[in-house]
């Protein structure tokens, strides 16, 4: 769970933007999207498949 405690001095609006910054940087918002629609299992395996495709690299 993200919390954001306020500062000293600091604003309503600076406070959302850095909530904002820690979501995207833990990920929060594109989890969101990913599982807010439907996924079909063989869409899962092609996605996870290309992620780690992605992470080898080729020695020719």
């Amino acid at each position: 769970m993200i919390k954001v405690k306020s500062r000293v001095g600091e604003s309503v609006q600076q406070m959302v933007k850095r909530f904002k910054k820690m979501c995207e940087k833990e990920g929060v918002i594109r989890d969101m999207k990913r599982i807010s629609y439907y996924e079909k299992p063989s869409e899962k395996k092609r996605r996870r498949m290309r992620k780690s495709q992605r992470g080898t690299v080729a020695l020719y």
